[in-house]
């Protein structure tokens, strides 16, 4: 992930100050599965290095424990760790999202005049039995795919067409996309090998669609949009993760937009932080009374 000079796209206007000031905020939150920061280092991804280049970037935050799918996942979308939204593994067993909602699902219930959309291949995040998906159908818009069905490139492939075309033909404010082929990918190999590389690429490629659709919005010179960019967790060199190593805990962090330009540099930062900075950029007032335990990472921790 070297960024060049020559790759520096910046998202938003040349007058970021002013441009935020007079636009509309909307959110994109693109989630993608299992990814070690120092292995993106080392994969050629050029969509993701031009918004690192032009925004805030950190390779150093850190994730649950433990490092798996399901409380990560949680946490990320939530703002709190685990001992509070109750998810410890993958079957989601003690989980209480009615008490620690998603960002989207606070977004619907305080600002119900927002448009939020959420597009995933994982089905546990939309699906469960008994209830209490970290992203139910009170989000406005969900395309719920199963990437073990479809097959994950092809499932992440789709999911991000069906962003695209939502983004050229509705006005969303928030959005979550995540794309989990490069997770799997590394598990069905038991590698961090050329497979588990390939599988970041194409999806640095998806993001590269992602972002093309939000510059092509009509609407794009009135709007300032953040894009946030992370994983759930690292892995070890056999593709396993779920333990407290730096490979497993250490996570990427990414923001793109005219509201970074006014960040403090990149600092201790942690995924129970991303909700709290979509919230704060929406202009959402996080109620003390939530317990977050994420901080917006715009503002002096």
């Amino acid at each position: 992930m070297a960024i060049a000079a020559a790759a520096m796209v910046l998202l938003c206007p040349a007058s970021p100050g002013l441009a935020a000031a007079q636009s509309t905020p909307k959110v994109l939150l693109i989630g993608i599965d299992g990814v070690r920061p120092d292995v993106l280092a080392e994969v050629l991804t050029p969509n993701i290095d031009a918004l690192a280049a032009g925004g805030w970037y950190t390779a150093e935050a850190r994730t649950t424990t433990p490092s798996v799918s399901g409380p990560s996942w949680s946490s990320m979308l939530t703002g709190v760790w685990p001992e509070k939204h109750g998810v410890t593994n993958n079957n989601f067993t003690g989980r209480d999202y009615d008490r620690w909602p998603s960002f989207l699902t606070r977004i619907e219930a305080e600002r119900p005049d927002l448009n939020t959309f959420a597009a995933l291949d994982w089905l546990p995040l939309a699906e469960l039995d008994g209830g209490g998906p970290v992203l139910p159908a009170s989000v406005d818009t969900r395309v719920v795919l199963n990437g073990y069905d479809l097959g994950w490139a092809e499932a992440d492939a789709a999911l991000t067409a069906q962003a695209v075309s939502h983004l050229g033909a509705a006005d969303p404010d928030a959005m979550f996309v995540y794309l989990g082929n490069p997770d799997e990918t590394s598990h069905e190999h038991s590698s961090i090998g050329v497979e588990y590389r390939d599988a970041i690429a194409l999806a640095d490629r998806h993001v590269g669609m992602l972002i093309d659709a939000v510059r092509a919005r009509t609407a794009y010179d009135d709007e300032d949009w953040l894009v946030l960019i992370s994983t759930d967790h690292g892995r070890l060199a056999d593709g396993g993760h779920g333990g407290d190593s730096p490979e497993e805990m250490t996570i990427f962090i990414l923001a793109s937009g005219s509201t970074t330009a006014t960040w403090p540099p990149p600092g201790p930062a942690f995924i129970v932080d991303i909700a709290a900075t979509a919230l704060d950029h929406l202009g959402i007032a996080i109620d003390p009374g939530w317990e977050l335990d994420g901080r917006p990472l715009g503002r002096p921790r």
